[in-house]
């Protein structure tokens, strides 16, 4: 399939065959895909949960408000941001620039410095909206490999995100959760699969100037 096919394939699964597992390599390739992903000044403030313990995905049903896929999928993947994003954590971010690109110090420390400072004194609150932002771009770039991958999956806000950090233990990571994505592949019944997308038409969501 080319990408345009791949994403009219896609939709919202609901109900997931609990029997057909993804693949250990088709799960790298998410890993990797969410890894790359593109997030504001290259600074990454999120981690991804990958969790295929059946046990601990049907915990976490009651927090999903009673979802099924979340405990048939054949993975649950958490996108969470980090809880503290400082100076140490913008550093970590040029130290890895001057190693991987031989970048100069002369030329990284004007940038780090304003990074360091503008995170280090923004409210807390705000540097939380920016994190959150930044896992919306990793969910939208999941739903696009998954396609192209013929992975089913279904982007959801639907859950107790305090609930869910307190079952995976997040607080002893420094993290929130903020999206869940079950992984895996249709089941046959599942009617929604057949529905015909719905979308406005080009000609009200694109401007061509």
């Amino acid at each position: 399939m080319n990408v345009i096919t791949s994403l009219k394939w896609r939709y919202a699964t609901k109900k997931f065959n609990a029997t057909r597992i993804v693949t250990e390599e088709k799960i790298n390739i998410l890993t990797e895909a969410f890894n790359l992903t593109a997030t504001s000044y290259g600074l990454q403030p999120l981690k991804l949960v990958v969790i295929s313990d059946k046990e601990l995905q049907g915990r976490l049903l009651t927090a999903s408000m009673n979802q099924r896929q979340v405990a048939d999928a054949s993975h649950l993947l958490v996108i969470c941001i980090e809880k503290t994003v400082k100076a140490p954590f913008v550093t970590g971010y040029f130290d890895r620039v001057k190693e991987l690109r031989n970048t100069p110090d002369l030329i990284l420390k004007p940038f780090r410095e304003m990074l360091e400072n503008k995170f280090d004194t923004q409210p807390e609150a705000e540097t939380r909206d920016w994190a959150v932002r930044q896992a919306y771009l990793a969910l939208g770039n999941l739903l696009t490999v998954c396609a192209i991958e013929q992975i089913d999956c279904c982007p959801m806000e639907g859950f107790e995100p305090q609930k869910y950090d307190e079952i995976l233990n997040l607080e002893n990571y420094d993290l929130s959760s903020v999206l869940v994505m079950p992984v895996g592949y249709r089941a046959e019944d599942d009617m929604f699969a057949d529905f015909k997308k719905v979308r406005r038409p080009q000609e009200e969501t694109i401007i061509k100037l």
